[in-house]
């Protein structure tokens, strides 16, 4: 059973779309998604370097793109479960049929700019946690007034919080953490701070009418699969300001028989996470379209095409 998977923001690279772009029919695609959300996308995934795309504002619709250009890429495929990490969510509500890509692009980029200005109202950031227990971290975490923004099994947990906390727990790490590692994010997502985002996000919920998922949907709050496409939505707004739980969602992956897993451009954080977690099923980054032939014979082994 396949599972295919969408990496969340800090996975963009400067240029990293660039390949993709050459792919046939992907500039003039790109180019039309970046008309309806006043965005230039190929700018930003060719041209701009590690800062501009840092912005939640770009960053976010810029991830979701990519993983929809390159999921494309491998044709017509039916995988047993799709999920996404964070904004990844969005991208798999594509797969799954919930979004068409338009309301997609068009969600994920006011999430963007909903959470790049509720990040801007107090400085914070996050930080992952190298090494130690996840619940003694947990406990010193919240000990310090941090939230545990991401729980992400294999052992990985991501702290959110002001900038001052930060720094109070890179001066006391919990017992057996070696090492306290900031994130290349602009915010303390998927904690209260994004609070004012979830209200934004709302509304704007209102104006898009989800279907039902046709592949099993797996969500980030709880590792549950949902059944319907309003709940997807209505988890999509409240999960800017919830902890994510990939370590939940590998859990029911495992559960569910999973025996491949591939992940959408720019891939490979959520497969390092899936070879610690999920010995024995194989998995794949798409980095590049030179990764396609490799997606596509793990599909025919895996999946059904």
């Amino acid at each position: 059973m396949l599972v295919l998977v969408a990496p969340g923001q800090g996975a963009q690279t400067p240029g990293f779309l660039t390949p993709w772009l050459e792919l046939p029919g992907a500039a003039a695609r790109v180019a039309a998604w970046s008309d309806v959300i006043g965005l230039d996308l190929a700018h930003y995934g060719t041209q701009a370097d590690a800062d501009e795309i840092r912005d939640t504002s770009v960053a976010q619709p810029l991830l979701v793109a990519a993983g929809i250009l390159s999921a494309a890429a491998l044709g017509d495929l039916a995988p047993g479960a799709v999920a996404g990490h964070s904004v990844g969510e969005i991208t798999a509500a594509t797969f799954a049929g919930v979004l068409d890509e338009s309301a997609a692009l068009t969600l994920v980029r006011k999430r963007g700019l909903a959470m790049a200005a509720a990040a801007a109202i107090t400085e914070t950031g996050m930080s992952a946690l190298l090494g130690g227990d996840p619940e003694v971290s947990v406990a010193h975490l919240e000990k310090l007034g941090l939230t545990p923004a991401n729980i992400n099994g294999a052992g990985q947990v991501v702290a959110a919080g002001t900038l001052e906390q930060l720094a109070a727990l890179n001066e006391d790490k919990p017992e057996g953490v070696r090492k306290v590692v900031p994130l290349k994010v602009a915010g303390a997502f998927h904690t209260r701070h994004m609070a004012p985002a979830v209200e934004t996000l709302a509304k704007a919920a209102v104006e898009l009418t989800p279907a039902d998922p046709k592949i099993r949907y797996v969500s980030n709050r709880d590792g549950r699969s949902v059944a319907t496409g309003a709940e997807i939505l209505e988890r999509l707004v409240g999960q800017v300001a919830n902890p994510v739980r990939w370590d939940l969602c590998m859990e029911t992956f495992k559960e569910l028989g999973a025996t491949a897993l591939i992940e959408v451009s720019p891939g490979g954080t959520l497969v390092g996470l899936a070879k610690r977690a999920l010995p024995g099923v194989k998995t794949l980054a798409l980095k590049t379209p030179d990764d396609l032939d490799a997606a596509r014979e793990l599909i025919a082994e895996h999946g059904v095409a």
